[in-house]
């Protein structure tokens, strides 16, 4: 826009400039003309008639001196003091207006001269008042026209950026919600046909693929689970039969009681990936209900103490006010439940282990803390995978599935999960914000007045 205004502002200057010049040249082609004809006294009689006729104001000038610059005839003096442009002979001055010219009292202007009979010097111009004053309005009108094109540049901008913020808003948010492991939620269209509504309508396909996909690798590892699960009791019970046939003592019924083991391994395997998938696909959060946290942490404390007290170590438990939400009991009680397990499976002996609960404005928070070994930061996001476990605790009973079912109860919840150094140790936080519960519990209601 400044390139356009400053083109317009060029080529005005340069039109009235070039207008002021053809007047001029006229001028001087008439005066050379009458000078041809009618010698020195006519040329002279010309100029002074023109000069007599001159109103106050009038920006024509003209100037007749000897060959020294002494002036003969003119309505301007003396000659002006100015190097001659080498241009044809123009150039442009200030001089001071007398009172015929009227106005201000300096002004520009521009003229040409050239030489009579190598005797005279002839100057025929005009003064540029006009022209200063047009270069003014046009260039108060341009510096406005630009003041208002960035005016209105920033308020289109900023129109637009709250548009794309609004569009890309809700891209973004329901982003955060898949990225949160709710690959049901689509990005919604507003049916214009646009761009946005074309990325939205892609994104929403990809999201199809791969919630295809990863749901039929879900689905997989569920139908082994299930479809393994009943031979392998079966295998169980014939070798727990074959254990009652086997001398006691023997090694037979040690390798019989290994195998009895392995099996029951496999078992509670496939028992935890089948509830796992049962919690993963329960949207209708039927056994949802009003339930106090810090009661389920009671429990625990109740459940675990004989336990830990086995094992030496000391269990601590600080709970804050009461802290309710709508909540299937049993699926928290056992997500607390195998965060608390693995504390105490990896605290050593004489260790110590925090449950904490308090509650404030923002979020209600329950942690679990440790200072057994602790697990790297680079491993936060790995531990909730299914079956990923750490090298160092390949060698300890469990199939990598205990934190894969926590993590899937907490979502089901819309509760979050953090994982922070405890220095030594590990601290596991549980919390959630109460706009969330608020709209769980909402959508819980709906879902039940729907039925």
């Amino acid at each position: 826009m400044s390139i356009i205004l400053g083109f317009i502002y060029w080529s005005t200057i340069v039109y009235k400039t070039q207008q002021t010049d053809d007047d001029i040249n006229a001028e001087i082609l008439e005066l050379s003309k009458v000078y041809e004809d009618k010698g020195y006294p006519g040329l002279v009689v010309l100029l002074s008639e023109r000069i007599e006729r001159l109103r106050p104001g009038d920006p024509t000038l003209y100037l007749l001196t000897d060959h020294r610059y002494q002036p003969l005839v003119g309505n301007i003096a003396p000659w002006p003091k100015v190097a001659r442009d080498v241009k044809e002979g123009w150039l442009e001055f200030q001089l001071e207006a007398d009172e015929r010219q009227g106005g201000d009292r300096e002004f520009t202007a521009r003229a040409k001269t050239f030489v009579v009979e190598n005797r005279f010097n002839l100057l025929v111009g005009q003064g540029m008042k006009d022209l200063t004053t047009l270069k003014a309005l046009v260039g108060r009108a341009l510096i406005l026209g630009l003041i208002l094109t960035l005016a209105l540049g920033i308020i289109g901008g900023f129109m637009m950026r709250q548009t794309l913020k609004s569009r890309l808003g809700a891209i973004n948010l329901t982003s955060r919600k898949i990225m949160q492991g709710d690959l049901r939620k689509r990005i919604a269209t507003r049916g214009t046909g646009d761009e946005f509504d074309e990325l939205a309508v892609n994104l929403n396909s990809m999201l199809d693929q791969i919630e295809h996909g990863m749901e039929g690798v879900r689905r997989v590892s569920d139908n082994i689970a299930h479809d393994l699960k009943t031979p392998l009791a079966r295998l169980k019970n014939r070798v727990e039969v074959l254990k009652m046939r086997v001398e006691q003592g023997s090694e037979e019924e040690a390798a019989v009681d290994q195998i009895i083991l392995e099996a029951d391994g496999l078992l509670a395997t496939f028992n935890a990936l089948l509830r796992i998938a049962r919690i993963e696909y329960s949207e209708q959060r039927k056994g949802f209900k009003k339930v106090d946290i810090n009661s389920i942490l009671y429990d625990l404390e109740d459940l675990y103490e004989p336990l830990i007290e086995e094992k030496g170590q000391t269990l601590s438990v600080e709970i804050g006010t009461p802290m309710e939400m709508f909540a299937d009991r049993d699926m928290l009680f056992q997500a607390f439940a195998n965060l608390l397990d693995n504390a105490i499976k990896y605290t050593p002996q004489n260790g110590q282990i925090v449950i904490r609960s308090f509650q404030s404005e923002q979020q209600w928070q329950v942690e679990i803390s440790d200072n057994g070994p602790g697990i790297p930061e680079s491993e936060y996001e790995k531990v909730v995978q299914r079956f990923y476990r750490l090298d160092q605790s390949r060698t300890t009973p469990g199939s990598g599935l205990g934190l894969a079912l926590v993590f899937a109860v907490l979502k089901v919840h819309k509760l979050d999960l953090a994982f922070q150094d405890n220095h030594p140790g590990l601290k596991v936080i549980i919390s959630a914000n109460p706009r969330e519960i608020s709209e769980l519990e909402r959508t819980v209601n709906e879902v039940r007045s729907s039925v």
